[in-house]
């Protein structure tokens, strides 16, 4: 039997190469995150894997797996260990090699295998790693199910079981792009900046867009886990200031960018300004509401509140849900549902029948984008957006706060705008129009400015955003409000990014 895992070890020791390592706070909402070394070590990662394959026994799926890697230089003897600890739990494991985490959930279908755990820190810094995992395709694991999956491994009581094996998928890569493929080509013909801030999507998008009949013009395509010029993030201004560079010096059509495991895109417009996804989520509802006419969708709070507002999807009878950010809750919600697409202001979206398989896909987010501008040919990107009603919003900003103290963060900051509402206090010298605490706490008062605090799920933060419907103006008074109340809590530090 394994050993129990251990919250904390020193490195360089012999005790940390005879006990397991990992650090309880990995175990996030909805998938796990550690630094590796400091938090998480090889028997760690191993005792990782015994706990998932007894997860998926005690749920009743059938113990077959799809695993894969993304682009860091331990990523691979991560996800070996992984695969150990799998094995030995009585999992058969399927082994796709370097991915992307949509292939990865992708090979769920193709393989036909329930369970997926693919191996990716995603957007994070180097020195993270992580694994998102799955046992109801095309869903994730949740809070429940990493309730448990933590409760197993860092208790140590594992199924240890025969019948686990390996087998290697070779050049699976081939057919999760011929089924990207398998659609007509573009009749418009599009000039496209591919960036991929030299992760994983280097190896699999520009060949796409080429395949589809686009101009590529390839970004940061070349792999280097260092992420010498920025971190593979979307959502970063960092990436989309490189990104509308590009674009401007080549005069592209649009840039799309793709974060580290490839399952988010960004998108910069053809006069190189970027567009928050949020953003790109109305367009793309408007586009698709005229195809599929009644259609339903979600997307999370910190969205723009023009799925509510705007003209077009109103006169459409468009039902738009908000919902908790988080790509399995979205991915869920739009299964429970049934709706057509989710949306996320972090670039994951999420398309369900007939239009996709219903988990997120930046590549695939990429074709609905340029078939969006295939069925509009006489506009350009930037015409599409400024159809749109206007709106000033932030990109999503996060102060520093322990993984320990976040939550507890939000409960007071939560606390004290319920009771400002109750008490008939104004905000921005307004009334405040409602409060939602389905994720966090959102403010909106009487104009429709708004403003979001909300814990993090993959990183030791907070995430503030704001939109105003009124004025640039009224959009810093929000982010000065919710700073105000954020700073009566010393356990909140800097900003990644502020307006």
């Amino acid at each position: 039997m394994l050993p129990k895992p251990v919250a904390s070890l020193t490195p360089n020791t012999f005790e940390y190469e005879q006990k397991p390592l990992v650090k309880p706070t990995g175990f996030r909402e909805y998938d796990a995150r550690w630094l590796f070394g400091p938090e998480l070590n090889l028997m760690g990662v191993q005792a990782l894997g015994m706990g998932l394959g007894t997860l998926i026994h005690e749920m009743g799926v059938a113990p077959d797996i799809v695993t894969g890697h993304d682009y860091r230089s331990y990523s691979a003897s991560i996800k070996l260990a992984l695969v150990a600890g799998l094995m030995a739990s009585g999992v058969r494991v399927r082994d796709i090699g370097l991915a992307l985490s949509p292939m990865a959930y992708f090979a769920q279908f193709e393989l036909d295998a329930p369970a997926v755990a693919m191996v990716t820190a995603s957007h994070n810094d180097n020195g993270w790693t992580g694994v998102k995992m799955g046992a109801q395709r095309p869903v994730t694991f949740g809070p429940d199910e990493m309730t448990r999956l933590k409760e197993i491994v860092l208790s140590g009581k594992f199924r240890e079981a025969g019948g686990g094996s390996y087998r290697y998928i070779e050049n699976f890569g081939a057919r999760y792009l011929d089924d990207l493929c398998r659609r007509p080509n573009f009749a418009r013909k599009m000039k496209v900046v591919a960036a991929c801030g030299n992760g994983t999507a280097g190896a699999f998008a520009p060949q796409m867009l080429e395949r589809l009949g686009c101009e590529v013009i390839p970004l940061d395509v070349t792999p280097d886990y260092n992420f010498p010029r920025y971190n593979p993030n979307p959502e970063d201004m960092e990436m989309l200031h490189a990104i509308a560079h590009k674009v401007r010096e080549t005069g592209a059509d649009v840039g799309l960018g793709f974060d580290g495991d490839g399952d988010r895109c960004g998108v910069v417009d053809n006069n190189g300004e970027e567009i928050f996804a949020d953003k790109i989520g109305v367009m793309l509802a408007r586009d698709l509401s005229k195809v599929y006419p009644g259609a339903k969708f979600v997307v999370d709070v910190k969205s723009t509140g023009l799925f509510a507002t705007d003209p077009e999807l109103v006169a459409r009878r468009v039902h738009t849900e908000y919902w908790k950010t988080g790509h399995s809750y979205i991915k869920r919600r739009v299964n429970d549902l049934n709706a057509l697409a989710g949306f996320e202001k972090s670039g994951h979206f999420f398309f369900n029948a007939p239009i996709g398989r219903g988990y997120d896909d930046g590549l695939l987010t990429a074709v609905h984008i340029l078939e969006m501008l295939d069925r509009n040919p006489g506009k350009s990107m930037s015409d599409l957006y400024n159809d749109l009603p206007k709106t000033w919003g932030s990109p999503t900003m996060s102060p520093h706060c322990d993984d320990e103290k976040k939550y507890e963060v939000v409960k007071k900051v939560t606390a004290h705008i319920e009771g400002m509402k109750a008490r008939g206090e104004q905000l921005l010298g307004q009334p405040i129009r409602d409060v939602v605490t389905v994720n966090g706490v959102r403010v909106t008062v009487a104009d429709g400015t708004w403003g979001l605090v909300r814990a993090s799920s993959n990183k030791p933060e907070l995430v503030v955003v704001v939109e105003s419907p009124a004025s640039e103006a009224k959009l810093r008074e929000m982010f000065a409000a919710i700073d105000g109340i954020l700073r009566q809590n010393p356990e909140v530090g800097a900003y990644n990014q502020t307006i």
